[in-house]
């Protein structure tokens, strides 16, 4: 197995770079994280898995190795191949992927292209106790998105409940999205009233 290759970027496409190595281009496929910190003309390091097949030998590349790791492990549940493994790690960290499993994320899974519904459930019960994450983690990623969930359902709620449409109550909601986003990111929680106030202000001003 060539678990890493080291050497000076020759090019870097789309999908994939060439590595020197020794004299040789070596053609290795990454995501577009990973591709993002390769300069051509530059040296780098990347961790490797080697895909066999009986009609190629295909080199993935990772910036991390625990984002290599994590590309065999997923390719350890049925269905889910090299390349929708590099898809996954496209949309989604390892730690991402982590949480996004031990907590049955489906939303989560099947925002990768390639991923069903079906597809995310078996992923899930194939990989829920093998990729790794801590039970605090998950509930820290669940709590998260329950915020920001609860915030929507309750603006959205007290509009309607002062009697404007439900159409009305979406474009207010998306209105105040950027203070609610910002109170997320400072780490509080987003205050319903001060929110509403705000809804009401952004439709009176239409």
């Amino acid at each position: 197995m060539i678990a890493s290759v080291t050497g000076r970027v020759a090019a870097v496409a789309p999908d994939a770079a060439v590595v020197e190595v020794g004299g040789v281009g070596v053609l290795v496929h990454c995501t577009p994280g990973t591709l993002a910190t390769l300069r051509t003309g530059q040296e780098a390091r990347l961790a490797t898995s080697l895909v066999v097949r009986e009609e190629s030998l295909t080199l993935y590349g990772f910036a991390t190795d625990d984002e290599r790791a994590v590309f065999e492990l997923l390719q350890t549940a049925s269905g889910v191949g090299p390349k929708l493994a590099l898809a996954m790690l496209a949309v989604h960290s390892p730690q991402a992927l982590r949480v996004a499993v031990a907590g049955a994320d489906l939303k989560a899974l099947t925002q990768v292209p390639g991923i069903g519904q079906k597809g995310a459930q078996r992923i899930v019960l194939e990989l829920k106790d093998r990729l790794g994450a801590s039970p605090e983690a998950v509930d820290a990623a669940l709590n998260g998105s329950r915020k920001d969930t609860l915030w929507r359902e309750q603006v959205h709620s007290g509009l309607v409940g002062l009697g404007y449409s439900g159409k009305d109550a979406d474009e207010a909601v998306a209105a105040v999205e950027p203070q609610a986003e910002a109170d997320l990111a400072a780490g509080r929680t987003p205050q319903i009233a001060a929110l509403l106030k705000a809804a009401l202000r952004a439709l009176s001003v239409r």
